[in-house]
């Protein structure tokens, strides 16, 4: 899975499994808010079901080489921000849960024909969801000469925690989606708590957050995208 995001570059997988560049990870800070891309997905958007009130917002979407949406995220709670350069950490506003939406895809050509895409899987809403995580979570007080080294590295742990779902430190755990109890991988850290599942529809759905618990939470198709534009 190799897409490209709306606000910049964004490589997801190789075909051997490898871990590619990233930049800023699928769904951080500094992404564009437009529901235009999100529009033209040929799947449904997941996020927190109607139990949750609070905030909604837009994040971005990933497209393949040829334009086609394969993924997506949509914030809720209290948006991560950026000062500085820097992520402002303050645990007791930083409250958000990030749902990320990807379209179940099977092993294909790449859009050039030199190579072949892997096909996604819940492993791929895992990498991406805890990529985001990393990317509105590095620690505030590092400095800009060190963050990136940082990123590159706890990205790479990331995709291989990703690859082996069925080991520590993933546990299982079962949610609502769409009313229907799903089990979902979940692992916590000190940066905050990834999940990824499968739901219906021909998507994985993964999610990240900090402050707000996965548990009790439940997930459902969006019926209006565009309730999510700010």
């Amino acid at each position: 899975m190799e897409t490209t995001s709306r606000a910049g570059s964004q490589g997801v997988g190789s075909s051997d499994g490898s871990a590619v560049e990233a930049g800023v990870p699928q769904g951080g800070l500094g992404a564009r808010r437009s529901v235009d891309g999100y529009l033209l997905a040929s799947f449904p958007w997941y996020g927190l079901d109607e139990a949750y009130t609070g905030r909604r917002w837009l994040m971005q979407v990933g497209t393949a080489a040829d334009g086609t949406v394969e993924h997506g995220s949509t914030g809720h709670g209290v948006e991560p921000q950026l000062r500085m350069g820097r992520v402002v950490h303050d645990t007791a506003t930083q409250r958000f849960a990030v749902v990320v939406t990807v379209a179940a895809l099977p092993v294909r050509r790449s859009a050039d024909g030199t190579g072949v895409l892997e096909a996604t899987s819940v492993s791929s809403a895992a990498w991406l969801a805890g990529s985001g995580l990393l990317a509105c979570t590095w620690p505030s007080q590092m400095e800009r000469a060190l963050r990136q080294d940082w990123l590159d590295q706890q990205t790479a742990l990331a995709w291989e925690l990703a690859d082996r779902l069925d080991e520590a430190p993933w546990s299982t755990l079962s949610l609502p989606v769409d009313g229907v109890p799903t089990d979902f991988r979940y692992r916590e850290s000190e940066y905050g708590w990834v999940l990824a599942g499968s739901a219906e529809g021909g998507v994985h759905v993964g999610a990240y957050g900090r402050g707000m618990s996965a548990y009790g939470m439940g997930f459902s198709v969006i019926k209006d995208i565009t309730s999510y534009e700010r």
